[in-house]
């Protein structure tokens, strides 16, 4: 991730712990009342909301776009898409590392919390989530979701407490969007 001095990174977290068996390496953040996390390879920049402009007849989670060091970005706004509930003001955006030969996309989040790395052992990957209902599950919208060990672990590995993190497939929720009302691309242009 890469910040300028014309749109300043926002501090983040950096999880110190050495994790041998990285199964998820991710950039956390929330939508509405829910954390979610993307794969951080997925991650070029992060940048605070500048002007957005409206595109007519684009889909309602392309909130528009925006000018980003001279590049046209298109802003995606998963929250309208995966139905989450209403949050704080969202006040950055996480540009996606794409191929240079397409338009970049930015994920409009309420607020980068950290970036952190899940062992095997605190991921459940969509085959051992048969048994929840969820929009995004059915969808095959997520990767898995996470368990963020919340508090001190005990001497047998136990945590004192557990947060679950959705673990967006983000690649799954933009060609999704993209398809769902054909005014995006398959490429992602707008």
């Amino acid at each position: 991730m890469t910040p300028t001095d014309e749109e300043p990174a926002t501090p983040v977290d950096v999880d110190e712990t050495v994790v041998t068996d990285v199964a998820a390496h991710v950039v956390e953040f929330t939508l509405g009342t829910e954390t979610c996390a993307i794969d951080i390879d997925s991650v070029d920049s992060i940048v605070e909301t500048k002007q957005i402009t409206r595109v007519p007849r684009a889909p309602d989670a392309v909130e528009g776009v925006m000018d980003l060091r001279g590049e046209t970005t298109a802003v995606v706004d998963p929250k309208e898409f995966l139905s989450v509930g209403e949050g704080g003001a969202t006040e950055n955006i996480l540009v996606l590392d794409g191929d240079e030969d397409k338009q970049k996309i930015g994920i409009r989040v309420d607020e980068v919390t950290e970036v952190a790395s899940y062992p095997d052992t605190q991921v459940d990957d969509n085959g051992q989530l048969d048994g929840i209902t969820s929009s995004a599950i059915s969808a095959e919208l997520i990767n898995g979701v996470l368990r963020k060990h919340v508090g001190t672990v005990d001497d047998e590995g136990v945590p004192e407490d557990v947060k679950l993190v959705l673990w967006l497939d983000i690649d799954a929720l933009i060609s999704s969007i993209s398809n769902g009302d054909g005014t995006i691309e398959a490429d992602n242009q707008v």
